[in-house]
């Protein structure tokens, strides 16, 4: 690329933050509060305020959600950018209802946030509405936008990191938070190899408008047809993500809006009656991303570029900011005497983050394969012991309540 500014002596930060979704937007606006001068790397993460204020009608609704913990929400109120959303978008989650399979059956496991003495069990947000909000508070902070992309690092250039983008300018910084994604160019830049498994599913997301209210449910449906989820809306409209074998997924991906709700309704068992698209459906690779390390020399990974779950439990947003308050109590906890790249401090955010994230992914991992159909069929003679690890587990879990109530703490945790 052509440099656009004249190479000039870098610029200093005391933290660099790459990547500007969701994970990197917070990350810098944290940074900001805690008395840090703060720049942020990387094309805008994905906002797209309104010109012409027609936020609210059905078409305007964001496919992109997350299903948000209480930790998160925390996280954000902390951060002063939880009030700043529009309220108006976002839905609770106060029960949530799971299938063995799909259509009307009898058997199921009820998740209640009045039973388990939550607040909720999470919050659905549209992308669009939190990138948003996050944007107008780093603009408030005084974070400093970089409207290019990293081209190199150096982190051992004395006596901070010394980074290079694409149009030129360099910029230093005692620490480089990296929170650019699965497909991490800081990672990559950094040598650092990534465990990549791809799964045998791809995500299909869209809205819908709903005949019945949803109650501030959500559904969930397993089976050979994948993982179904439908999760609250404001007002009568659900997002779905169906986690579906890949062919069957190619083959969603070419229906048209009324053959994709009629497929969509008649899985679930009409459980929130007729339904009509507001949003055509979009396709996603789903992968397992693993990697050895989390820090470098002056380097923090964070969100995707540290891991990548499957979707199934709606935690890969929820890792990321639990990486995010992570790394802020180990900088606002710093002794006097300690660099913001100290390695001794980049330990303790690796080391604190490891069992939460192996444990979610452990979870996530081993129910994909558990419903998974094509491991059923590569292992015939497993199918049957499987079926009945997976009927005595669904027993077990539903008739424990103290059992669903430890689940629900850990995932709101």
């Amino acid at each position: 690329m052509k440099c656009m500014y004249p190479v000039s002596a870098a610029t200093s930060y005391d933290v660099v933050v790459i990547g500007r979704g969701a994970i990197g937007a917070a990350a810098a606006l944290g940074m900001a509060q805690s008395g840090l001068r703060v720049g942020i790397v990387g094309p805008d993460g994905g906002s797209h305020a309104d010109p012409d204020g027609q936020a609210g009608k059905v078409s305007d609704w964001d496919s992109r959600v997350f299903a948000l913990s209480q930790a998160s929400r925390q996280l954000l109120q902390g951060l002063r950018v939880w009030d700043a959303m529009d309220q108006s978008r976002i839905a609770p989650v106060f029960d949530m209802r799971v299938y063995p399979q799909a259509g009307p059956v009898e058997s199921e496991l009820h998740f209640s946030a009045y039973e388990s003495c939550v607040d909720s069990l999470a919050q659905i947000v549209e992308n669009r509405n939190l990138i948003d909000a996050l944007n107008r508070a780093i603009d408030f902070a005084g974070v400093t936008k970089f409207e290019s992309s990293l081209a190199s690092i150096d982190p051992q250039e004395k006596p901070d990191a010394l980074l290079t983008l694409e149009d030129g300018r360099q910029l230093r910084a005692h620490l480089v938070i990296g929170a650019d994604g699965a497909h991490s160019q800081l990672r990559e830049l950094l040598a650092i190899q990534a465990d990549i498994r791809q799964y045998p599913q791809q995500a299909v997301v869209a809205n819908f408008e709903i005949e019945k209210p949803h109650r501030d449910c959500a559904y969930q449906w397993f089976g050979d047809h994948g993982i179904v989820a439908l999760l609250p809306l404001p007002g009568n409209r659900c997002s779905m993500v169906w986690s579906a074998p890949t062919q069957l997924a190619e083959t969603l991906q070419t229906l048209d809006s009324t053959a994709m709700a009629s497929r969509v309704a008649e899985l679930s068992g009409n459980v929130l009656g007729s339904m009509s698209m507001i949003t055509p459906q979009q396709t996603f690779a789903l992968r397992l991303i693993q990697v050895p390390q989390l820090v470098a020399s002056r380097v923090a990974l964070i969100g995707d570029a540290a891991h990548v779950v499957h979707p199934l439990a709606g935690q890969g947003m929820n890792l990321g900011f639990g990486d995010l308050q992570t790394l802020l109590d180990v900088i606002r906890s710093r002794e006097p005497f300690r660099d913001l790249g100290d390695p001794m401090l980049l330990r303790r955010y690796e080391r604190a983050r490891r069992e939460p994230v192996q444990s979610i992914k452990l979870v996530t991992d081993g129910l994909q394969r558990l419903f998974d159909p094509e491991s059923a069929s590569d292992w015939p003679m497993l199918a049957y012991p499987v079926q009945r690890a997976r009927d005595l587990g669904w027993r077990a879990l539903e008739s424990f309540p103290w059992l669903k109530r430890r689940l629900i703490a850990h995932a709101v945790s």
